[in-house]
């Protein structure tokens, strides 16, 4: 369907101790860093821009592989990537005090074989602007570049030891940006001057686009005219289009640093990065739930695919199939490209992929009209974007549609085997709003996953007419949970995790928690130990509405503050042991595997931080969360925030997050 005319402060520190993002040295070194972004950046799809293209195909053909293992490009990488994570794992255990054990020479003595040491995930959830930025909080944390992050006790180092990074909606936005500038450390992009670059500067919403800073030179009307130019080149290359086009285009403005938000950028450019290829950095995977034909609400055991630079595809035993990324706009059928047919490439555009893992925002851009503006669009805009909805139909507002690579694939149990469409929407559609599925796949064999729960799932009623809105509640990590009680999990282990009311009645949902410390506790094999990290009040309240579109940038790094406290526990004012324990957290599996003794520093933090099994599913009390570290506090202007969506758009969004019980 084609679309015309849609769319019309000081840094806070914040971290508990002295610690400075906006040193002279990090502000000289996010500028020369801002100035090599667009250079080093592969841009895919240049000249060519949004627009896909059709050529011939290789001579490997592209096909449709099955899901029985890793694809060849994953498993050649991992040969380098797990290499790669051995010095930078060697540091952050040394630092973390593991009383009891020679963390070093353990590392040592194993490291012969790989598989013996230590595998992580990250996995940062859905939940809008909040979750992008509380998650890039915690991923500053984890990474060795942030200033002071290698210090005694720190975890600096831990996203260069990890070998999987995912994101969700929000999350995928975070994880997103990151690869597509080149890797770039949180701490560099928040310093990084405004008026050379828009990348995450969230003063103007997207209904308003970029300010004119050097790299976009773009007012609101040509920002409304680029955006069209773009997805109207896709339409008229023969490929159908949705509002999730229009989405992921608008967003790319603050998150890709390239003029018009890097149309020609791609998803599977990332797998030819030099960064990438040499293994220096985890794997990113984007999730997305998947709609099946004549389907509007999205059940919990929908089929869940996943995005990496090399590959779309879903473990998940309805599907079983990967297609390769770079030709998946191709007209695949029985599992290959039709033998009279080109390949298309440049499909895969990166914010069409983010875009498609956080579809649910669709809403912002559809629920509009003439007689309830913001202002942010005109009424010409408006009466224009009625009139599209008209012919698309609000249940197709949240989709995003591929041409289905698997057509013909596993007709048994594919229920889209015979649609000539892929509809993918927001990859927290199912409640599951943080990304670990693609983490606890057995070929995968990860170890630990730090599981970052931004989720808002507390509101006016839950748990009580009294509590505070916009915080986890356990929802999303139960749910995946009550999925892996199905078949559609085929069997793939996951810990046991209580109810919501559990939750909060003993607190899991306001501190951090570790589920599945004991492996056994778990069918159909060893499960990964999950630590999970929920959102919480630590020196800034970020419970902000997932559907706020506005952020000065005293508020943003007040976000981001939060998040690195969430995942230092205060810089370890909240508990000084907490370093300690994260790094037991690393080692379990491992030193189970290899039949090491467990320190008993280790003991002692797994019985702080592992559920036990007890249940409390009596109705809990009101949810009013306490600043877990007041004397660091961050007090913000909030003059420019808020500037969330119209009245007509809330009554939507409302009516979505009822039907789901997310966010």
């Amino acid at each position: 369907m084609k679309f015309t005319g849609i769319l019309a402060c000081a840094t806070v520190v914040g971290i508990v101790g002295a610690r400075s993002v906006e040193s002279d040295v990090v502000k000289r070194e996010a500028v020369r860093e801002t100035a090599l972004l667009a250079a080093r950046a592969f841009a895919a799809n240049t000249p060519h821009g949004y627009t896909p293209q059709t050529n011939a195909c290789p001579s490997d053909a592209p096909t449709i592989r099955n899901a029985s293992g890793l694809s060849p490009n994953e498993t050649a990488w991992l040969e380098v990537r797990r290499q790669a994570t051995i010095d930078p794992m060697k540091q952050l255990l040394a630092r973390l005090n593991i009383s009891g054990l020679d963390t070093d020479k353990y590392i040592s003595d194993h490291q012969s074989n790989i598989s013996n040491l230590p595998n992580i995930g990250i996995a940062l959830s859905g939940g809008g602007y909040r979750a992008m930025l509380n998650g890039a909080g915690v991923v500053q944390a984890f990474d060795s570049r942030t200033v002071n992050s290698t210090n005694a006790g720190q975890l600096g180092g831990l996203l260069q030891a990890a070998t999987y990074l995912s994101g969700l909606s929000g999350g995928s936005w975070a994880v997103s940006s990151l690869y597509a500038n080149n890797f770039s450390s949180v701490s560099d992009i928040l310093a990084s001057n405004p008026d050379d670059s828009d990348l995450w500067q969230l003063g103007n919403t997207i209904y308003e686009g970029p300010s004119t800073a050097s790299i976009q030179l773009l007012d609101s009307a040509g920002y409304y005219a680029a955006l069209e130019d773009q997805v109207s080149g896709k339409e008229d290359a023969g490929f159908n289009t949705s509002i999730t086009d229009y989405w992921g285009r608008a967003l790319s403005y603050q998150l890709v640093n390239a003029s018009d938000g890097g149309p020609a950028y791609t998803f599977s450019s990332i797998a030819q990065q030099d960064f990438f290829t040499s293994g220096s950095v985890p794997l990113p995977l984007v999730v997305a739930d998947g709609r099946a034909p004549g389907e509007t609400i999205i059940p919990g055991n929908t089929t869940v695919f996943e995005f990496s630079p090399w590959e779309l595809g879903t473990f998940d035993p309805t599907v079983r199939g990967f297609a390769p990324l770079k030709y998946v706009g191709s007209n695949f059928s029985s599992g290959s490209v039709r033998s009279n047919e080109a390949c298309v490439t440049g499909f895969d555009n990166i914010g069409f992929v983010f875009g498609t893992s956080s579809s649910l925002f669709n809403t912002i851009l559809t629920a509009v009209n003439g007689t309830n503006s913001t202002g942010l669009l005109s009424t010409a805009l408006q009466a224009s974007l009625t009139a599209l909805l008209g012919g698309l139909g609000s249940a197709n507002n949240d989709i995003a549609d591929y041409p289905n690579p698997f057509y013909g694939w596993n007709n048994a149990t594919n229920l889209g085997h015979a649609s000539q469409q892929l509809t993918l929407v927001d990859g927290g559609e199912d409640g599951q709003n943080i990304p670990l599925l693609p983490l606890i796949q057995p070929p995968r064999a990860v170890d630990v996953i730090f599981a970052v729960d931004s989720s808002a799932d507390t509101n006016a009623t839950l748990p009580t007419n009294a509590s505070a809105t916009g915080w986890p509640s356990g929802f999303a990590i139960e749910s995946t949970y009550r999925r892996s009680r199905t078949e559609i999990q085929n069997g793939t282990p996951f810990p046991t995790i209580p109810d919501v009311n559990t939750f909060f009645n003993l607190g899991l949902n306001n501190r951090p928690t570790f589920f599945g410390c004991d492996s056994s506790n778990t069918t159909g094999g060893i499960a990964p130990l999950i630590v999970y990290l929920p959102n919480a009040p630590y020196v800034y309240t970020s419970n902000v509405s997932t559907f706020d579109l506005e952020y000065n940038n005293t508020e943003r790094n007040a976000i981001v503050a939060n998040g690195y406290n969430l995942a230092t526990q205060g810089n370890g004012t909240v508990d000084p042991g907490w370093g300690t324990c994260v790094g037991c957290a690393i080692l379990s599996r491992s030193l189970e595997r290899n039949g090491v003794e467990v320190p008993e520093a280790c003991t002692t933090c797994f019985a702080k931080y592992c559920w036990d099994g007890t249940l409390n599913e009596t109705a809990p009390g009101s949810y009013v969360p306490e600043m877990k570290a007041p004397g660091a506090e961050i007090k913000v202007s909030t003059s420019g925030a808020g500037r969330t969506i119209t009245p007509v758009a809330a009554l939507l969004v409302a009516a979505l997050v009822g039907v789901m019980g997310v966010w």
